[in-house]
């Protein structure tokens, strides 16, 4: 097995002509928010990946292996749930207000201009449902908001660290799973429960919104 201990961000300082010719990996969230894991590459090669403690993987990276060469991540299509404000009878706000609950609960939450995505919650669904927004189960890539301090730049212009956990304080956990606690990051090589009480699953059907949307909620 060859290993790759090096992590250019987004291929930065490389030349087009070698990230196009890159061998490459895709890979759901799960796997990129470890430090430490085995994947294949597009050649077949074997390539068990040993980076820093916290560093999180996202699509367009560039991983380093050992013989020099130069193997490309892609962010993997994943079921998420894709979270929009209803038009009819809402605004952008809701959006805002939306990320502000999820991230009292410790939610990974990607930030888009004109939509969230979190992973799968039934329970999440239904609080924002409640709150009038229109959530669809989709499969897309998903690449959760990382801590307002340090970390790279996705190629969606964010910047990223870990993953976004968000909640308050401001030091540092040398763990491996990774958590941004607001000011602060968490990095856990080992799963744990949050136990803020609700269940996770994947939403029930593919389309679930809220009232006042316009569509029959008798179903």
């Amino acid at each position: 097995m060859l290993t790759a201990n090096k992590l250019m961000p987004q291929g930065r300082g490389l030349a087009p002509v070698l990230v196009k010719r890159a061998a490459t990996i895709e890979l759901d969230w799960d796997v990129r928010q470890k430090s430490r894991f085995d994947t294949t590459d597009s050649q077949g090669r074997r390539i068990g990946v040993f980076l820093p403690r916290g560093t999180a993987v996202r699509g367009g990276d560039i991983l380093v292996v050992e013989d020099g060469s130069l193997v490309r991540v892609i962010a993997a299509p994943q079921t998420v749930l894709r979270i929009t404000h209803c038009t009819a009878h809402g605004t952008p706000f809701d959006l805002v207000r939306a990320a502000y609950h999820l991230g009292n609960r410790h939610v990974p939450i990607e930030l888009q201009p004109d939509h969230l995505k979190i992973e799968p919650d039934h329970v999440l669904a239904d609080m924002l449902r409640a709150m009038h927004l229109i959530v669809n189960e989709v499969q897309e890539s998903f690449e959760p908001e990382g801590g307002a301090y340090g970390g790279h730049v996705t190629n969606d212009g964010h910047s990223h660290h870990h993953h976004g956990h968000a909640h308050g304080g401001g030091h540092d956990h040398d763990h491996d799973h990774a958590h941004a606690h607001g000011g602060h990051d968490h990095d856990h090589d080992h799963d744990h429960e949050h136990g803020q009480g609700h269940d996770h699953g994947k939403a029930q059907g593919g389309h679930v919104h809220g009232p006042g949307c316009g569509h029959d909620h008798s179903h």
